[in-house]
């Protein structure tokens, strides 16, 4: 079967295979213990079958027993008796043993395979562009990491394994009860095809369904995401009850379609077990007759019905699982169209390194579109020298983050370059070009751990001076000292137990501490109040010297002290105008300044 998507079950039933290389050894245990269970299940009826035919009847033992038991042991009822007993519990330990330690490596290896996939999607997803995260939405890839990447345990543990292990039960079966009587065992074998056509028919219906379902889920999903991210909102206008309706309507109609899909099901497991339980009263029918004209012993005859049982069951695993392992490949097929997503910005292969820029920066021609046709940008043209502060005006939506996320290589350009010190950004390595700008955002972005392990995010490897050290700079340490737990207060989901003012002062200690040769400042002072723009303004005058800066602001005040004034409008620069550069731009433009310099 092949979906709309292009995937066939066996091109993604041996994608995952490929994808669960690492983790064959421990695969290859659990399919050579689940395979240990045939033996078993082969043995299960014979203790039966001892105790109706040589205990209770007078028939010999089977060979193999009755050679290596004495004449004391075959002789005797009671001691067969005891014999059928004590094979029974024997099978019964082994059979324990077996599942036991199956279970815990089965659970092992489908956890590392779950955790593999779990990290490479992570990985994947966190490099694709920021335009495929806008377009797709965040909770998107995070529910394809969370629930559809479980299924290469289900495919490979759960399905493959079972599947292997029941053809060999299969075979075995067929054997030992051809040995018994051939007949029975061809009559018990014609359900085989019914059920590859059942299967057949009802598989090719079931992805395209289980798809749907995990689309429904996952809508479900994000509206519980982006309501609960949002809660101040909701509860600031009173919306929690459309909220819940939102949530409810996505979650009914993911309830109705999950009901469809296991109808659909049930309907399939029934006619597998009408088409089983044919095969057995068929069997059954005729043992019975060939017991009755002495042709079949009735322990026998019980030995096949017990052996039926079990060749039914591989017959029914092969089936259901067949059927079953579509809302596998379902996900499957979801979480691989993560993986199958190129990236919009890749390094290329004769990427040169970066230690540390000088700053100067260039525009070229440089027009940007989102989507095809939709320009955001256009001929964007003008250069600036190392060092230099740029102060970016303009009305909402004019252009001017995006310009800014041109710059960090976020996006790269639909047309022209943009140039670092003289060469196009696209000709350094992604990771050297990223650390060459430290920035400071409108609402900053903070993790929920300690203040400590937050401003240390630019340099996880900075010591408790350094971050101190940062934090006077920024003018956050007098208020993080008053903390009850200091630098190690957390802070909280999003920094939201601290004010706003506290997130942003806690950004700029970030960005002291990185130590980059370019700042971007976008709107940093837009949500905080007067007193506090002071306190962050003074903290940006220190970050700002001897670094190139661009910042961005709607209050014209805040880009005083700024060397340039480049204005933009509708996606185009308006204005572009120089002014004297003041001292701090003169002293060491392009060096690194220690990150307290200047701090009170």
């Amino acid at each position: 079967m092949t979906t709309p998507n292009g995937y066939s079950d066996l091109a993604l039933v041996r994608r995952l295979l490929h994808q669960a290389r690492p983790c064959w050894p421990h695969v290859g245990g659990v399919l050579l213990l689940s395979i240990l269970s045939t033996p078993l299940a082969l043995l299960t009826p014979l203790p039966l079958k001892i105790a109706v035919d040589s205990a209770i009847g007078s028939r010999p033992l089977p060979g193999f027993l009755d050679a290596l038991l004495p004449g004391a042991v075959t002789h005797s009822s009671a001691a067969v008796l005891v014999l059928a007993a004590g094979l029974l519990l024997a099978i019964g330990l082994l059979s324990g043993v077996q599942e036991l330690v199956e279970g815990v490596l089965r659970e092992y290896a489908g956890g590392k395979l779950t955790l593999s996939l779990r990290t490479q999607l992570f990985r994947h997803a966190q490099r694709l562009s920021l335009l495929y995260h806008d377009s797709r939405g965040v909770t998107d890839s995070t529910y394809r990491i969370q629930y559809d990447a479980p299924a290469i345990r289900y495919v490979v543990i759960d399905s493959i394994i079972p599947l292997i292990t029941a053809l060999f039960t299969l075979a075995g079966m067929l054997y030992v009860t051809a040995r018994i009587n051939l007949q029975l065992a061809l009559v018990a074998l014609t359900v085989a095809p019914i059920l590859v056509l059942i299967s057949w028919a009802y598989s090719r219906q079931l992805r395209s369904r289980w798809l749907k379902v995990h689309e429904l889920d996952g809508s479900a999903f994000s509206v519980a995401q982006e309501a609960l991210a949002a809660v101040r909102v909701v509860k600031a206008f009173g919306q929690e009850s459309r909220e819940e309706g939102r949530y409810a309507d996505h979650s009914h109609k993911s309830l109705r379609e999950n009901v469809r899909v296991n109808f659909f099901e049930g309907v399939f497991s029934v006619l597998v077990g009408l088409t089983t339980a044919a095969g057995t009263a068929t069997v059954l029918f005729i043992g019975v007759r060939l017991v009755l004209s002495g042709a079949l012993t009735l322990g026998d005859l019980l030995l096949v019905i017990g052996y039926l049982a079990q060749l039914y069951g591989p017959l029914n695993t092969l089936s259901n699982t067949k059927a079953a392992l579509q809302s596998s490949l379902a996900s499957a097929e979801r979480a691989f169209s993560i993986l199958d997503e190129a990236p919009d910005v890749v390094e290329r292969q004769d990427a040169q390194p970066l230690a540390r820029a000088s700053g100067a920066v260039a525009f070229r021609d440089v027009s940007f579109a989102y989507r095809e046709n939709n320009a955001v940008l256009h001929d964007i043209s003008f250069e600036i020298d190392p060092g230099t502060r740029v102060g970016i005006s303009g009305t909402t939506g004019a252009g001017k983050t995006t310009l800014m996320s041109l710059l960090t290589r976020f996006y790269d350009p639909t047309a022209g370059a943009i140039l670092l010190d003289g060469i196009d950004l696209r000709d350094y390595k992604l990771a050297d070009l990223r650390n060459q700008f430290a920035i400071v955002l409108q609402e900053p972005v903070l993790f929920s751990t300690s203040i400590a392990e937050n401003i240390a995010y630019a340099r996880p490897e900075a010591s408790e001076e350094e971050i101190v050290e940062a934090a006077k700079a920024a003018n956050a340490h007098e208020f993080i000292v008053g903390l009850p737990r200091g630098y190690e207060t957390e802070v909280g989901e999003r920094g939201l137990s601290l004010s706003g003012g506290e997130r942003q002062r806690i950004a700029l200690a970030r960005a002291f501490l990185k130590d980059a040769p370019i700042l971007i400042l976008d709107e940093p002072t837009s949500s905080v109040d007067t007193n506090t723009e002071v306190v962050i303004m003074e903290a940006m005058e220190r970050l700002m010297r001897g670094r190139t800066t661009f910042m961005i602001a709607h209050r014209l005040s805040t880009l005083a002290n700024c060397d340039a004034r480049l204005q933009i409008e509708d996606g185009r620069v308006v204005a572009f105008e120089r002014y004297a550069l003041s001292a701090a731009v003169g002293e060491n433009a392009a060096g690194s300044r220690g990150i307290g310099e200047g701090a009170s």
